[in-house]
C-alpha cells in the first residue's frame, strides 16, 4: 500500500498516537506523518504510507492553513489554553476592530519568532519541551516564518466579567510557523498578555478538510476493502513542484540514478524546488542541481525503480 492519507486528527491524541493506531488498522509498519499537530489541536494531518514515506519531508515543508481564536488578558506557559497562567492584565476597555486589524496586518510577510518552550525544537540535543517539563529555561534560537495572510474572521467578543477579549482568525503560513507564538506576539503588540485559545488546521501538504477522514472511517474503509477511496496517490504531494514527463530512454537513465544535463530537458535555470520526474503518469524521482556542476541535475530522492500498473499497488 502506497500513498497519502489525509487524516482528520481529533483532539486529545498526539500525531504519533495516530501513526501507531494506523499501523494496526492498515496492517503495515511503513507509516509516518507529514507535520506534527499538538494534542489540543484538531485538523488535517497528512499520513504517508509505503512509498509515500519518501515524500514526508516535502509535506512538512509545505504551507498550512489554520483557523483559531486569540484571547487577550492572560498568557500561559504553553501559549495555548492547556497551560498554566503566567501573566494577567485586565482588558478594561475593549479594543476596536480597526486597531486589531491594523496590528494583525503587520505580521504579513516574513517575521521572526522565538519557538515556545513547549515545542519539539532541539537545543543542545534536547527538545525544548523536555527542558520545560524539568522546570529549566534555555536560550531559544530565533527562527524565520512566513505569513501569507492573517485575518480576523469574527467580531471581537468582550468578556466584562473576566476582562478578556477574544476573536477568531484564519492564517495561511509557511513551514515552521508557531501559531501559538503568533497569538502571543500579537498580544504583545497590542500591549496585553495573550494566548491561542483554540486552533484547527484546515489544510496541510496540499490536502484540505474535504479530503480528510477520521480513524473510525479509515477502520471502516479497511473492513470493506475500500481504503483506496481515501488514499491519495504519492504524486499529489508533489503537485506544486516543477514536473517533467520522461521518455522511455530518459526513464532508463533516471531509473539508474544517472546525473543528467539540464539542457536535455530545456532547463536554463534551476527552479527553487526540486524537479519531479514522472514516467507513465507516476512519480519516479526528484532531481536537484548538482552541488559542483551547476549545469547538471543530480538525483535527490528516488521514489520508484519500477512502474506498477496501479500506482496504489
Amino acid at each position: 500500500m502506497d500513498g497519502i492519507l489525509p487524516l482528520w486528527k481529533e483532539r486529545g491524541m498526539t500525531s504519533h498516537d495516530c501513526v501507531f493506531k494506523l499501523r494496526k488498522i492498515l496492517q503495515t509498519k511503513k507509516v509516518g506523518h507529514g507535520g506534527t499537530l499538538d494534542p489540543d489541536v484538531d485538523g488535517v494531518l497528512p499520513i504517508c504510507i509505503g512509498k509515500g514515506t519518501k515524500v514526508i519531508e516535502y509535506l512538512q515543508d509545505s504551507g498550512k492553513i489554520y483557523e483559531g481564536e486569540i484571547t487577550l488578558g492572560f498568557s500561559t506557559t504553553t501559549e495555548d489554553r492547556s497551560g498554566e497562567i503566567v501573566e494577567t492584565k485586565a482588558v478594561d476597555h475593549p479594543l476596536s476592530e480597526a486597531e486589531i486589524d491594523r496590528v494583525m496586518a503587520t505580521f504579513i510577510g516574513k517575521i521572526k519568532q522565538v519557538p515556545p518552550m513547549y515545542s519539539a525544537v532541539k537545543v543542545n540535543g534536547k527538545r525544548l519541551y523536555e527542558y520545560a517539563r524539568a522546570g529549566e529555561t534555555v536560550e531559544r534560537p530565533e527562527r524565520e516564518a512566513e505569513i501569507e495572510s492573517f485575518q480576523r474572521t469574527t467580531d471581537p467578543i468582550y468578556n466584562e466579567e473576566a476582562k478578556t477579549q477574544s476573536w477568531r482568525f484564519q492564517v495561511t503560513c509557511g513551514k515552521g510557523t508557531y501559531v501559538r507564538t503568533l497569538a502571543v506576539d500579537l498580544g504583545t503588540k497590542l500591549n496585553y498578555p495573550a494566548h491561542m485559545s483554540d486552533l484547527t488546521r484546515l489544510a496541510s501538504g496540499g490536502f484540505s478538510v474535504g479530503q480528510a477522514v477520521t480513524l473510525a472511517q479509515v477502520s471502516e474503509l479497511m473492513e470493506k476493502g475500500q481504503i483506496n477511496q481515501a488514499l491519495q496517490p504519492v504524486e499529489e504531494a508533489m503537485k506544486e513542484f516543477p514536473r517533467i514527463d520522461l521518455t522511455a530512454a530518459d526513464w532508463q537513465k533516471v531509473k539508474n540514478g544517472q546525473v543528467l544535463p539540464m539542457k536535455s530537458f530545456g532547463i536554463k535555470k534551476m527552479p527553487a524546488n526540486l524537479i519531479a520526474f514522472f514516467y507513465q503518469g507516476q512519480l519516479v524521482s526528484l532531481y536537484g542541481q548538482h552541488p559542483e556542476k551547476n549545469w547538471l541535475l543530480k538525483p535527490s530522492k528516488v521514489i520508484r525503480n519500477e512502474i506498477a500498473q496501479d500506482p496504489h499497488a
